[in-house]
């Protein structure tokens, strides 16, 4: 008689295979792959008109004078920083989603030197993000100077005529973008920081006034887009467990 393993004697062996392999390191690629529905863009030429950052600080893209959104890992901020300013004239080669206006850069080119996107040194300890300490309760407001998205197509922030940056997850995005077209008030409240190339903010809360605004994280672990329910007694959480911002 041949023997059958019992189910779950087998499910238990593929559970083990299945972590051995994932724990295996990734084989170093030559440069970084295209997302899904991403093609390889003509190279294009342009004049740096801001720069973006995000709510830790550091910066993650620039604008082009044609309204292009540029793209690229934080790691290649510093570089990026001390090669070019504002009003600099560049060349940016990459990866495009179609009817996206978003470039993710793999090759920056500015006064004859080219900063490429390179993989992560195999073994190479990643960076730690920065925690709650690093962040202050900061809020926002102005008139929506134009939507920001993912190099995917997915809005998650705007840029507000007053400089500010407020920032919101993806999923968030799709429910709010109807009503932050550009010229729409904003005021949102939630945690970031201010530096050098300026204020970005993830947002806890955002409306079109400090009275009309909804809390977009309403409870540890639940995220919905735009609560409309009572709130929860022992307050919103916002991303990554960070309390909300009080009031202003």
């Amino acid at each position: 008689m041949r023997f059958q393993p019992r189910p779950l004697a087998l499910c238990a062996a593929l559970f083990v295979g299945a972590t051995a392999f994932a724990q295996q390191p990734p084989p170093p690629g030559p440069a970084p792959a295209p997302m899904a529905a991403e093609v390889a863009a003509p190279a294009i030429t342009g004049r740096v008109q801001r720069w973006l950052t995000n709510p830790n600080g550091d910066v993650d893209g620039f604008l082009l004078a044609d309204g292009t959104q540029v793209a690229f890992p934080p790691h290649l901020s510093a570089t990026l920083l001390q090669s070019l300013k504002a009003g600099d004239t560049v060349q940016v080669a990459g990866f495009r989603a179609p009817n996206v206006p978003v470039l993710r850069a793999t090759t920056v080119t500015a006064g004859g030197r080219a900063v490429v996107d390179q993989p992560p040194t195999p073994g190479a300890e990643p960076p730690r993000p920065p925690g709650a300490a690093s962040l202050s309760a900061m809020s926002a407001s102005g008139r929506v100077a134009r939507v920001l998205y993912t190099p995917r197509g997915d809005a998650n922030g705007v840029l507000l005529d007053s400089g500010s940056i407020v920032r919101f997850p993806p999923h968030v995005g799709a429910a709010l973008v109807p009503t932050l077209q550009p010229g729409s008030a904003v005021f949102a409240k939630g945690w970031g920081s201010r530096g050098a190339q300026g204020s970005a903010i993830e947002a806890t809360a955002i409306g079109s006034s400090a009275d009309t605004m909804r809390e977009l994280f309403a409870g540890p672990g639940v995220e919905p887009p735009l609560p409309t329910g009572p709130r929860d007694p022992r307050g919103p959480r916002g991303p990554r467990g960070v309390p909300p911002a009080p009031a202003s």
